[in-house]
């Protein structure tokens, strides 16, 4: 029986190890260029301490405007490249940790259901990312921007609405979530053309006011 249970630990702590080295070895080579005009950004402009951080992917990169939305509101634009949520929890002692935010709000996860991750892979993404924020940040709160229904990955509506309907399920004083699936949605049930740009993916200017109303509460 002994001999079992040691087995049965050894199993365990060989997985916790190739779980450890597989997160370490997440390559983020590809966004290096736009992280290290992040940090040069942060040498000459430093960000505001106990702010309000806007990270994850090209939803929020290209909100050009996004500190203009939310005057009055110290906001940190961290938003890039095509990302997914590994990207920015790998990068987060980069991009985050240094700025001590008192409010994080990620938008990720679309990309990462384009590039054939499952929605359960996807919540245990942001599972990982929310632990290693308040592992160092307890007191942080995390606001997740529920992923949009683009008309460029309708095919993949049924997976956003796991996704989406997972993480809500998360809700707690330190984890909130932020609807923006359901307001996307015209009376056809079908995402609302005029809120994307040609490319049916990224919002366009009517969708950021649009995401503006709905976000300025959590803000607060």
């Amino acid at each position: 029986m002994q001999k079992i249970f040691r087995s049965i630990f050894c199993l365990v702590l060989a997985f916790a190890c190739f779980n450890v080295k597989a997160q370490a070895k997440h390559d983020t080579s590809q966004w290096e260029k736009e992280i290290r005009a992040f940090e040069a950004s942060d040498r000459t402009n430093p960000p505001p301490q106990n702010g309000i951080l806007f990270i994850g992917s090209s939803s929020f990169r290209k909100w050009t405007n996004l500190v203009h939305a939310f005057p009055g509101k110290p906001i940190i634009n961290r938003g890039f490249g095509g990302s997914q949520i590994p990207d920015s929890t790998a990068l987060a002692d980069r991009i985050l940790f240094p700025y001590h935010p008192r409010l994080v709000v990620m938008y990720a996860g679309d990309n990462d259901l384009a590039a054939g991750r499952s929605a359960e892979q996807v919540i245990a993404d942001y599972r990982e990312f929310v632990e290693k924020v308040h592992a160092r940040l307890p007191d942080t709160v995390i606001a997740y921007l529920s992923i949009k229904p683009c008309p460029l990955r309708w095919n993949l509506r049924d997976k956003i609405v796991a996704v989406n309907t997972a993480i809500k399920g998360m809700s707690n004083d330190k984890l909130k979530f932020i609807d923006v699936y359901t307001p996307m949605l015209g009376d056809n049930g079908q995402p609302k053309p005029d809120l994307f740009l040609s490319d049916r993916l990224h919002p366009s200017d009517k969708c950021y006011t649009l995401w503006t109303g709905i976000i300025r509460p959590y803000l607060d």
